[in-house]
Formats: structure tokens, C-alpha cells, sequence
């Protein structure tokens, strides 16, 4: 097989496993936030869901690197998945039982397939070239939309289905999440052969074996490595802080109860902007330039903050015009960073690198998370928006330097 009919074969694979991780994944996000607060009677409590959800992505990384370099990316990939089914079974138990410690191990497991769906984008340029990295990136990255949109609409019907079996509603789609990460599970053993991290390093695989200490010394001394780390991890705290805590404001109407279905609607807007538009954003990344690229996100990141932030409970076309920035925004930042960072380190640190930047991209947004529940609590959304874009326009300005030093 020829190395480019490799490469469409194997993104091909991970595109459609990136599908059945969004379909799963997705729903639980929305639904894990207004789950924490039921249990737990407290608004403050509700970003714990994805927090805990975050720590497990950030938690498994290094470990999913490590396995990577192991036995390469199908035993990597399938081991995140398995623990996304496991910790989706823990959050229906806890649901049911109403038990709060449970429920949050269960989001912290599911944790581990966004770990292993994130470090699916890196699969995809294993064999790639540097003329189409960030688009190859991308098309795995767009892979997500398909069950990503899908899966946040489930929450309706798969709160019925949790209904009938005498379960509470807001489980429904841990139930989705535990068949499709399977089933995601199922595509990667099958076809994702030959291996294409294997293929690509068949006489080196050290790369992944370097201490995550070494690793972060390196990117700090590197301030193109550097600047593509955090572009990743402040878009996605960004991303992170706003998102979790739109359900909770939705719920905030004057008259009445927000429907499931109408915050699975809004969710569902801010997912297509996360992921619809990622093949033009990794074309647009290779034509004029990973920076430029970024600084897009970000300006699209501070126009999302004004519009979510200024927008009432009850408006659901503003809400849901500023999530699509959002995840538009963040969809610049993690394309473009990724492959600004893929470049900027030397080959036998690419796989130690990768694992870290998502270490970091996670554990930012666990913490943006947390502090998310307690400003929406103490303070308001709009606050909360405003907060969320500080970081953000610091980035900006720091672009312009990284610019400076690139040409």
C-alpha cells in the first residue's frame, strides 16, 4: 500500500471511531453539569462534572503517550475508549443511587476517551507531510461533528429510554456513551492496521519515553513550542469555562423550565463551531500560517465572550451565537496550535510532546471548570464570560512577538 493510500485509509478509521467518541461524549456534557446539581442540590457543585471529566483527559495523557510508544496508537487509542465505557457505567450507577463520589469517578473515566480523541489528531499526521499537516489533523478533528451535534439532541430520547428502565433521565446519555465508545473501541482494533505511529517509527520508538519534566524544560526553553502549548490550553480553558456553565445559566428564566431538548439545541450549535468548519481551518492554517491562524481563534474567542456574556437566560439565538464563536474559536487555537507545535520540536520528542500539551490543555480546563461553577454562583455568566476572555487577549498581545521571532 502506497504511503498516500495509507494515510486516506487511515484517517478514513480514525474519522469514524472521532464519530462514535463525539456521539458518546458529547451528550454527557451537558447532562453531567445539571446530573451534579440534582445530586448535590448546588449550582456551585455543578462544574464539577467537567472537571472531573478534564482531570481524567489530563490524568491519562502522559499514560496514553506512553502506551503509544509502547505498542502504538491502536493500543493507545482502544485503551482510552474501554475506560470511557467503564466510566460511563460508573456515572449511570451514581445517578441512580444518587451518590455524588461515584458519579464524578464515572466523568472522570470518560475523561479517558476525549484524552484518546485528542491524541487521535496526532494518528493523523503520524505519515503526513508538512504541506498537509494541519489539514490532515483536520479532517480527524471534523470527524467529531457527525456524533458530537448528534449527541448533546440525544439527551430527549435518551432520557426517555433511561425513564423506561427506571432510571433518572440525566443518565440517558451515559447510556449512548457507553454503546458507542465500544463500538469506537470495536473500529480501532479492526481497521486501524498497520499501525501508522508503528509505521512511521518502525527503527525509533523512544519518542514517547522521555519524563514529563524533561519534556516541559524543553517547550519552556522554546518559545515557539511554548506559545503553541498555551495557544492550545487557553483556548481550550476558554472554551472550557464558558461552555459547562451555559446549561446552568439557561436555567436561570424568569417563567417556567428550560427543555432538555432547547439546551441540547444550544450545546449542539456550539459543537458545529468546535468541529463543522475544521477542514477550513486546517486549509486555512497551511495557506497563511499557523499564527495567523491562531490569532483568528483568538479574536473569534473575544467576540464569543461579549456576545454569551451579554446574553439573557432565555435568549437561546444569542446564547447560541456565541457558543458557535466559542467553538469556533477553539477549533483555530487546537488546529493550528497542534500543528504549530507537531513543527516546532525536534522528531524525538513529537509523541513526549504531544502527551504533555494535552497534560496541560486538560489541566487548564479542569481549573477553568471549577472556577467556573463557583463566579456563575457568587457572581454571574456575564462575569464569568469576562473572565474567561482576560487570558485570551493576553495571548493576543504575546502573538504579535511570536510573529516578530517567525519571520
Amino acid at each position: 500500500m502506497s504511503n498516500e493510500k495509507f494515510q486516506v485509509r487511515t484517517v478514513k478509521v480514525l474519522a469514524t471511531a472521532q464519530i462514535l467518541n463525539g456521539l458518546g461524549v458529547a451528550g454527557t456534557v451537558a447532562a453531567g453539569s445539571l446530573l451534579v446539581a440534582s445530586i448535590s442540590n448546588s449550582e456551585t457543585l455543578a462544574g464539577l462534572a467537567q472537571t472531573s471529566s478534564v482531570l481524567g483527559a489530563a490524568a491519562l495523557a502522559i499514560p496514553l503517550a506512553r502506551l503509544t510508544a509502547k505498542g502504538g496508537r491502536r493500543l493507545a487509542l482502544s485503551s482510552g475508549y474501554v475506560a470511557g465505557v467503564l466510566g460511563a457505567l460508573l456515572a449511570i450507577i451514581g445517578g441512580h443511587s444518587k451518590n455524588l463520589p461515584l458519579t464524578l469517578c464515572g466523568t472522570f473515566l470518560i475523561g479517558a476517551a476525549s484524552a484518546a480523541g485528542y491524541q487521535a489528531r496526532f494518528a493523523a499526521i503520524d505519515m503526513a507531510t508538512d504541506e498537509n499537516r494541519a489539514k490532515q489533523l483536520s479532517f480527524v478533528v471534523w470527524g467529531l461533528t457527525i456524533g458530537a451535534v448528534a449527541g448533546p439532541n440525544l439527551m430527549e430520547p435518551s432520557g426517555n429510554l433511561a425513564a423506561q428502565l427506571g432510571l433518572p433521565r440525566l443518565v440517558g446519555p451515559y447510556l449512548i456513551a457507553a454503546v458507542t465508545l465500544l463500538l469506537a473501541t470495536f473500529v480501532i482494533q479492526v481497521f486501524l492496521r498497520p499501525d501508522p505511529f508503528l509505521s512511521a517509527h518502525h527503527k525509533d520508538r523512544t519518542s514517547a519515553k522521555r519524563s514529563t519534566k524533561i519534556v516541559l524544560s524543553y517547550i519552556r526553553k522554546n518559545q515557539r513550542a511554548l506559545f503553541a502549548m498555551i495557544s492550545i490550553a487557553i483556548g481550550h480553558v476558554a472554551m472550557v469555562t464558558v461552555m459547562v456553565m451555559t446549561p446552568v445559566h439557561m436555567k436561570h428564566v424568569s417563567h417556567g423550565e428550560v427543555s432538555l431538548t432547547i439546551i441540547g439545541f444550544v450545546i449542539s450549535i456550539h459543537v458545529v463551531g468546535m468541529y463543522a468548519f475544521s477542514p477550513v481551518v486546517g486549509a486555512l492554517s497551511d495557506r497563511i500560517g499557523r499564527v495567523r491562524t491562531i490569532q483568528l481563534g483568538i479574536t473569534t474567542l473575544l467576540i464569543a465572550a461579549i456576545v454569551s456574556g451579554t446574553a439573557a437566560p432565555h435568549n437561546h439565538v444569542s446564547l447560541g451565537a456565541g457558543l458557535f464563536l466559542l467553538g469556533l474559536g477553539w477549533s483555530c487555537t487546537l488546529i493550528a496550535g497542534s500543528a504549530f507545535l507537531n513543527e516546532s520540536v525536534s522528531q524525538e520528542l513529537k509523541t513526549s510532546t504531544q502527551g504533555a500539551s494535552d497534560l496541560v490543555m486538560n489541566l487548564s480546563g479542569a481549573a477553568g471548570g471549577a472556577i467556573a461553577g463557583v463566579v456563575i454562583a457568587n457572581l454571574s455568566y456575564g462575569w464569568l464570560c469576562f473572565i474567561a476572555a482576560v487570558p485570551v487577549a493576553i495571548l493576543g498581545i504575546w502573538s504579535f512577538r511570536v510573529m516578530r521571532l517567525s519571520k
